[in-house]
């Protein structure tokens, strides 16, 4: 589990306990009762908090439920309750449109940090995962010679991966690569690719900032996730099989490929704009 992961779950079982809290509950109480019939209850009722008060997407309050069935197994709890988690809308995940892609790359070009530009279009042409761009050392990037490719060591469920870099990746990549000799010089630091400003391995927060400053340049809410589901959207809008992009991807299963051809929200829009009748 990604630290990322981590924080997400802690965050998410905070919440629970204060909803706890501000309900009267106990949550020791609640582990008492055998029948579990109390805690059915109050689950249900903090599942229709999620939906209706905070209006969470059905994706985020399932989330949350799966937060709490583990904190409940970490309780020691012997049979968790199933709650029934929330059908999710067939959509394709949230990428950028085509015009957006052009803002996007626009406001790349105008960066003034060579960091800035090889993060944004290393994650937008590979679609790596932020955690594994954190992860990159300089012995897995290549970027001079035939074979000019990202190596994936230990991605998710700890597969390896290598995907194939294009030139302007490869353009941008080596410009930081320079700039970060001339930055740090001799000093010891990390083997790390991307290094903040005191020598370390950028964390996933300092990289998804990058990201977001870029999106607010070009006046796109914008994330190192959408870059990712923008890379593997145009793989499948561009006809490519789904074997092929499950493997850039990183994916275990075509099934979490294959959501990538659902429709988009744009995709939706186009389609009901064009019932007007003029």
């Amino acid at each position: 589990m990604s630290d990322t992961t981590k924080r997400a779950y802690v965050s998410r079982i905070k919440r629970f306990c204060a909803f706890l809290d501000a309900s009267g509950e106990d949550i020791q109480d609640l582990l008492k009762d055998k029948s579990n019939l109390e805690l059915v209850f109050v689950l249900k009722s903090y599942k229709i908090r999620l939906k209706k008060k905070d209006k969470l997407s059905p994706a985020t309050v399932n989330a949350h439920l799966t937060a709490i069935d583990h904190y409940l197994q970490y309780l020691g709890i012997a049979r968790i309750p199933e709650i029934p988690r929330e059908d999710l809308p067939q959509e394709a995940p949230r990428a950028l449109s085509p015009r957006e892609q052009k803002r996007f790359l626009r406001a790349v070009a105008g960066c003034r940090r060579s960091k800035d530009r090889a993060v944004a279009l290393l994650m937008f042409y590979t679609g790596i995962r932020i955690g594994e761009c954190a992860d990159l050392d300089i012995d897995d990037l290549f970027v001079v010679g035939r074979k000019r490719k990202v190596v994936i060591r230990s991605g998710k469920g700890d597969r390896y991966r290598e995907i194939p870099l294009n030139e302007e990746v490869c353009d941008a990549a080596r410009d930081w690569l320079r700039d970060r000799a001339i930055k740090y010089g001799d000093k010891e630091i990390e083997e790390a690719v991307f290094l903040n400003p005191q020598g370390g391995r950028m964390s996933t927060a300092g990289l998804d900032l990058i990201v977001r400053k870029i999106g607010e340049a070009c006046g796109i809410v914008l994330s190192a996730h959408i870059l990712r589901h923008t890379l593997l959207t145009n793989l499948v809008r561009n006809g490519n099989d789904l074997v092929l992009i499950a493997e850039i991807g990183g994916h275990s299963k075509l099934e979490t490929t294959r959501r990538y051809s659902l429709p988009t929200v744009l995709d939706k829009e186009k389609a009901m704009s064009a019932l007007l009748i003029e």
